[in-house]
Protein backbone atom coordinates (compact mmCIF):
# COMPACT_ATOMS: atom_id res chain seq x y z
CA UNK A 1 0.00 0.00 0.00
CA UNK A 2 1.35 3.44 -0.72
CA UNK A 3 2.63 5.27 2.54
CA UNK A 4 0.92 7.96 3.99
CA UNK A 5 -1.99 8.90 1.73
CA UNK A 6 -5.70 9.42 3.19
CA UNK A 7 -7.31 7.85 0.29
CA UNK A 8 -7.47 4.00 0.32
CA UNK A 9 -8.36 2.08 -2.72
CA UNK A 10 -12.21 2.12 -2.58
CA UNK A 11 -14.77 0.30 -5.21
CA UNK A 12 -14.46 3.18 -8.26
CA UNK A 13 -17.67 4.87 -8.22
CA UNK A 14 -18.90 6.10 -12.08
CA UNK A 15 -18.39 9.56 -12.38
CA UNK A 16 -20.07 12.23 -15.16
CA UNK A 17 -17.55 14.53 -16.57
CA UNK A 18 -18.56 18.81 -16.09
CA UNK A 19 -17.60 19.07 -20.10
CA UNK A 20 -18.32 17.20 -23.09
CA UNK A 21 -15.75 15.24 -24.62
CA UNK A 22 -15.20 17.22 -28.09
CA UNK A 23 -14.75 14.43 -31.40
CA UNK A 24 -13.12 15.41 -34.38
CA UNK A 25 -16.66 16.05 -36.49
CA UNK A 26 -17.40 18.30 -34.14
CA UNK A 27 -14.15 20.83 -33.54
CA UNK A 28 -14.17 24.54 -34.89
CA UNK A 29 -12.66 25.36 -37.59
CA UNK A 30 -9.92 27.51 -35.26
CA UNK A 31 -9.31 23.62 -33.04
CA UNK A 32 -8.85 22.00 -36.46
CA UNK A 33 -6.21 24.29 -37.49
CA UNK A 34 -4.56 23.21 -33.66
CA UNK A 35 -5.08 19.96 -34.25
CA UNK A 36 -3.35 19.87 -37.74
CA UNK A 37 -0.51 21.30 -36.62
CA UNK A 38 -0.10 18.99 -33.34
CA UNK A 39 -0.82 15.72 -35.65
CA UNK A 40 -3.78 15.14 -32.84
CA UNK A 41 -6.24 13.20 -33.68
CA UNK A 42 -9.34 13.87 -31.09
CA UNK A 43 -10.85 10.85 -32.26
CA UNK A 44 -8.10 8.52 -30.95
CA UNK A 45 -6.54 10.98 -28.22
CA UNK A 46 -7.42 10.17 -24.12
CA UNK A 47 -10.18 11.48 -22.86
CA UNK A 48 -8.20 13.90 -21.08
CA UNK A 49 -7.82 15.89 -24.64
CA UNK A 50 -10.75 15.32 -25.48
CA UNK A 51 -12.55 17.53 -22.69
CA UNK A 52 -9.33 20.30 -22.86
CA UNK A 53 -10.27 20.83 -26.45
CA UNK A 54 -12.91 22.93 -25.26
CA UNK A 55 -11.00 25.70 -24.87
CA UNK A 56 -8.92 25.45 -28.13
CA UNK A 57 -6.07 27.95 -26.42
CA UNK A 58 -5.80 25.87 -22.82
CA UNK A 59 -5.36 22.90 -25.90
CA UNK A 60 -3.01 24.49 -27.68
CA UNK A 61 -0.92 25.85 -24.52
CA UNK A 62 -0.83 21.98 -23.08
CA UNK A 63 0.33 20.31 -26.06
CA UNK A 64 2.77 22.97 -27.13
CA UNK A 65 4.24 23.11 -22.71
CA UNK A 66 4.08 19.12 -23.31
CA UNK A 67 6.26 19.24 -26.56
CA UNK A 68 8.73 21.74 -25.25
CA UNK A 69 9.97 19.71 -21.81
CA UNK A 70 9.62 16.59 -24.90
CA UNK A 71 12.34 18.08 -26.54
CA UNK A 72 14.35 19.44 -22.73
CA UNK A 73 17.13 17.65 -20.87
CA UNK A 74 14.99 15.47 -18.47
CA UNK A 75 14.90 11.77 -19.91
CA UNK A 76 11.07 10.73 -20.49
CA UNK A 77 11.68 8.36 -17.39
CA UNK A 78 12.44 11.18 -15.00
CA UNK A 79 9.56 12.76 -16.26
CA UNK A 80 7.17 9.96 -16.00
CA UNK A 81 8.66 9.74 -12.23
CA UNK A 82 7.88 13.24 -11.47
CA UNK A 83 4.41 13.27 -13.18
CA UNK A 84 3.71 9.88 -10.56
CA UNK A 85 4.88 11.55 -7.55
CA UNK A 86 2.56 14.67 -8.59
CA UNK A 87 -0.23 12.75 -8.94
CA UNK A 88 -0.50 10.49 -5.83
CA UNK A 89 0.34 13.87 -3.82
CA UNK A 90 -2.87 15.65 -5.68
CA UNK A 91 -4.60 12.23 -5.23
CA UNK A 92 -5.63 12.63 -9.58
CA UNK A 93 -6.57 9.28 -10.13
CA UNK A 94 -6.96 10.43 -13.86
CA UNK A 95 -3.59 11.13 -14.17
CA UNK A 96 -2.38 8.52 -12.15
CA UNK A 97 -4.10 6.08 -13.98
CA UNK A 98 -2.40 7.40 -17.38
CA UNK A 99 1.06 8.04 -16.04
CA UNK A 100 1.72 4.48 -14.51
CA UNK A 101 0.39 3.30 -18.23
CA UNK A 102 2.57 5.33 -19.91
CA UNK A 103 5.22 4.73 -17.94
CA UNK A 104 4.90 0.60 -18.68
CA UNK A 105 5.85 1.68 -22.01
CA UNK A 106 8.57 3.08 -21.21
CA UNK A 107 10.23 0.32 -19.47
CA UNK A 108 9.58 1.89 -15.75
CA UNK A 109 8.55 -1.19 -13.55
CA UNK A 110 5.33 -1.56 -11.04
CA UNK A 111 8.63 -1.43 -8.55
CA UNK A 112 9.66 1.83 -10.01
CA UNK A 113 6.74 3.27 -9.97
CA UNK A 114 5.09 2.16 -6.45
CA UNK A 115 8.40 3.88 -5.63
CA UNK A 116 8.00 7.01 -7.54
CA UNK A 117 4.74 7.66 -6.10
CA UNK A 118 6.25 7.72 -2.59
CA UNK A 119 8.87 10.46 -3.78
CA UNK A 120 11.38 7.42 -3.87
CA UNK A 121 13.51 5.61 -5.56
CA UNK A 122 16.44 2.89 -5.56
CA UNK A 123 18.58 5.40 -7.87
CA UNK A 124 20.10 8.39 -5.73
CA UNK A 125 19.91 11.31 -8.47
CA UNK A 126 16.14 10.31 -8.82
CA UNK A 127 15.56 10.25 -5.37
CA UNK A 128 17.02 13.52 -4.57
CA UNK A 129 14.93 14.69 -7.63
CA UNK A 130 11.72 13.22 -6.45
CA UNK A 131 12.38 14.56 -2.41
CA UNK A 132 12.94 17.63 -4.16
CA UNK A 133 9.30 17.27 -5.92
CA UNK A 134 7.67 16.05 -2.94
CA UNK A 135 9.10 19.50 -1.12
CA UNK A 136 7.81 21.72 -4.15
CA UNK A 137 4.37 20.64 -4.39
CA UNK A 138 3.61 20.18 -0.63
CA UNK A 139 5.40 23.57 0.21
CA UNK A 140 3.79 25.60 -2.65
CA UNK A 141 7.05 26.11 -4.12
CA UNK A 142 8.77 27.27 -0.52
CA UNK A 143 11.73 24.89 -0.23
CA UNK A 144 14.92 25.53 1.75
CA UNK A 145 17.99 26.21 0.49
CA UNK A 146 18.73 22.25 1.83
CA UNK A 147 16.44 20.96 -0.87
CA UNK A 148 17.68 23.18 -3.49
CA UNK A 149 21.29 22.13 -3.01
CA UNK A 150 20.42 18.69 -2.73
CA UNK A 151 19.52 18.76 -6.23
CA UNK A 152 23.12 20.55 -7.27
CA UNK A 153 24.82 18.07 -5.45
CA UNK A 154 22.95 14.92 -7.12
CA UNK A 155 24.74 16.47 -9.96
CA UNK A 156 21.49 18.37 -11.71
CA UNK A 157 22.49 21.39 -13.73
CA UNK A 158 20.66 24.80 -13.55
CA UNK A 159 18.29 24.10 -16.42
CA UNK A 160 17.37 20.39 -15.35
CA UNK A 161 16.43 21.84 -12.23
CA UNK A 162 14.44 24.43 -13.63
CA UNK A 163 12.54 22.04 -16.28
CA UNK A 164 12.06 19.66 -12.98
CA UNK A 165 9.82 22.69 -11.52
CA UNK A 166 8.11 23.15 -15.29
CA UNK A 167 7.21 19.51 -14.95
CA UNK A 168 5.57 19.91 -11.53
CA UNK A 169 3.91 22.81 -12.81
CA UNK A 170 2.42 20.80 -15.95
CA UNK A 171 1.60 18.28 -14.01
CA UNK A 172 -0.04 20.03 -11.36
CA UNK A 173 -2.39 22.09 -14.30
CA UNK A 174 -3.09 18.32 -14.92
CA UNK A 175 -4.11 17.23 -12.10
CA UNK A 176 -6.35 20.28 -11.10
CA UNK A 177 -8.24 20.25 -14.15
CA UNK A 178 -8.96 16.77 -14.17
CA UNK A 179 -10.35 16.82 -10.95
CA UNK A 180 -12.22 19.87 -11.36
CA UNK A 181 -13.56 18.21 -14.95
CA UNK A 182 -14.81 15.19 -13.15
CA UNK A 183 -13.20 13.44 -16.33
CA UNK A 184 -13.71 9.61 -16.78
CA UNK A 185 -10.84 7.88 -16.46
CA UNK A 186 -9.70 6.11 -19.99
CA UNK A 187 -6.88 3.97 -18.49
CA UNK A 188 -6.57 0.59 -16.10
CA UNK A 189 -8.19 2.76 -13.03
CA UNK A 190 -5.69 3.03 -10.45
CA UNK A 191 -6.58 4.78 -7.30
CA UNK A 192 -3.99 7.10 -5.05
CA UNK A 193 -3.45 5.06 -2.08
CA UNK A 194 -4.11 1.83 -4.18
CA UNK A 195 -1.08 -1.03 -4.70
CA UNK A 196 -1.58 -1.22 -8.17
CA UNK A 197 -4.48 -0.98 -11.27
CA UNK A 198 -7.70 -2.43 -10.81
CA UNK A 199 -7.56 -5.15 -13.33
CA UNK A 200 -10.77 -4.46 -15.76
CA UNK A 201 -11.64 -1.62 -14.66
CA UNK A 202 -11.93 1.86 -15.99
CA UNK A 203 -14.59 4.65 -15.42
CA UNK A 204 -14.73 4.84 -19.24
CA UNK A 205 -15.00 2.64 -22.35
CA UNK A 206 -12.93 5.07 -24.55
CA UNK A 207 -10.01 2.67 -26.22
CA UNK A 208 -7.10 3.56 -23.80
CA UNK A 209 -4.29 5.39 -25.58
CA UNK A 210 -1.23 7.49 -25.02
CA UNK A 211 -1.65 10.51 -22.73
CA UNK A 212 1.08 12.56 -24.42
CA UNK A 213 0.27 14.78 -27.68
CA UNK A 214 2.77 13.84 -30.57
CA UNK A 215 4.73 17.23 -31.18
CA UNK A 216 5.48 17.34 -35.19
CA UNK A 217 7.03 14.75 -36.59
CA UNK A 218 10.60 16.67 -37.36
CA UNK A 219 10.63 18.18 -33.59
CA UNK A 220 10.02 13.98 -31.85
CA UNK A 221 12.64 12.40 -29.37
CA UNK A 222 11.00 10.65 -27.55
CA UNK A 223 10.32 6.87 -27.84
Amino acid sequence: MIRGHACMQKEPALIMSRFTPIQTNGATSKLKRSLKKSHLKLDEAPRFLQVLANSPASLRAYIRADAALVRGQLTPRQREQVALAVAEINGSSYSLSAHYDNGKSLGLTHHEMQLARNATAADTKAETMLRFTQAVVLQRGEISDDDFQALRKAGFADGQIIEIVANIALNIFCNYFNSVAKIEVDFPLLQPGADAPRVGVAQSKTRPATLRARAPKPLMNRK
